[in-house]
C-alpha cells in the first residue's frame, strides 16, 4: 500500500480545533478558525462558492491536500454536523468511511462523494479506506476524537496544522489525551503565509 495516512486541520493558537458544543461546531468560532481557507480559489471552486479567489501558497496547500486524498475517515460527530452544513456536492469527492454505531446504507452524493458507515471501529474503517484509496493517501478528516484515536493507535504517518491567529479559550483540543510516551514527531516543514502558519510533521513511534 503506497499511500500515507494523514490528517490536516486548522488549529487556534491555544490548541483548539473546534468548539465544544455540537450546535456550534460550524458556528462563529469555527468560521473564524477557517477564515484563511474560504478565500482560496481552489476551495471556492470546490464548494461552488463563486468565481475568483486568492492564489498563492495557501491555495496550493488546499489543492494539494484534496488532490492527494484517495479516501477519508471521519467520526460520527463530524458527519452529523456536516450532513446539515455541506452542500449537496460534498467537498470530498472520494469515498468517506464514517466510524459510527449507527447502521445505515451507503449515502451517495452528487459529485463523487459516497459515505460508508462502519460499525466495528477505526481499524476496519481505515482498512476499507486504504483499499478504496488505492495509491492515494487516506485522510483522517476528523473530528478531534477520531484523529486522536488513530494517532494513539500508531496509524498516522504524518499531519499538517494550519495555525491560525485565533484564540478559542475552550473547546476541543487537538492533542488532549495524546499518548506522548508512544508518539514522537519529526518536523518536515514550517511555512508562514499572511493568513496562517502551515506546520507539517512526520509521526514516529517513540
Amino acid at each position: 500500500m503506497a499511500g500515507k495516512v494523514f490528517f490536516s486541520v486548522s488549529m487556534s493558537l491555544d490548541g483548539f480545533i473546534a468548539p465544544e458544543s455540537p450546535e456550534e461546531l460550524m458556528g462563529r468560532q469555527w468560521v473564524e478558525l477557517q477564515r484563511w481557507v474560504f478565500p482560496q480559489r481552489f476551495f471556492r471552486e470546490r464548494l461552488k462558492l463563486g468565481s475568483g479567489g486568492e492564489e498563492g501558497r495557501d491555495n496550493d496547500i488546499v489543492r494539494e491536500t484534496f488532490e492527494r486524498t484517495g479516501a477519508s475517515v471521519m467520526g460520527k460527530r463530524m458527519f452529523d454536523a456536516g450532513e446539515q452544513a455541506w452542500p449537496a456536492e460534498a467537498p470530498f469527492r472520494t469515498p468517506v468511511f464514517v466510524v459510527t454505531h449507527e447502521k445505515r446504507d451507503p449515502w451517495e452524493r452528487p459529485g463523487g462523494t459516497t459515505f460508508h458507515f462502519v460499525n466495528d471501529g477505526i481499524e476496519p474503517a481505515l482498512e476499507r479506506a486504504r483499499e478504496a484509496a488505492g495509491d492515494g493517501d487516506v485522510r483522517i478528516a476528523g473530528g478531534g476524537t477520531t484523529i486522536l484515536e488513530h494517532l494513539n493507535a500508531g496509524l498516522v504517518d504524518e499531519f499538517s496544522i494550519a495555525l491560525a491567529p485565533v484564540l478559542f479559550g475552550s473547546g476541543i483540543r487537538l492533542f488532549e489525551g495524546v499518548d506522548a510516551a508512544r508518539v514522537a514527531l519529526e518536523q518536515v516543514r514550517a511555512e508562514p503565509t499572511q493568513r496562517v502558519t502551515h506546520l507539517t510533521y512526520a509521526v514516529r513511534e517513540r
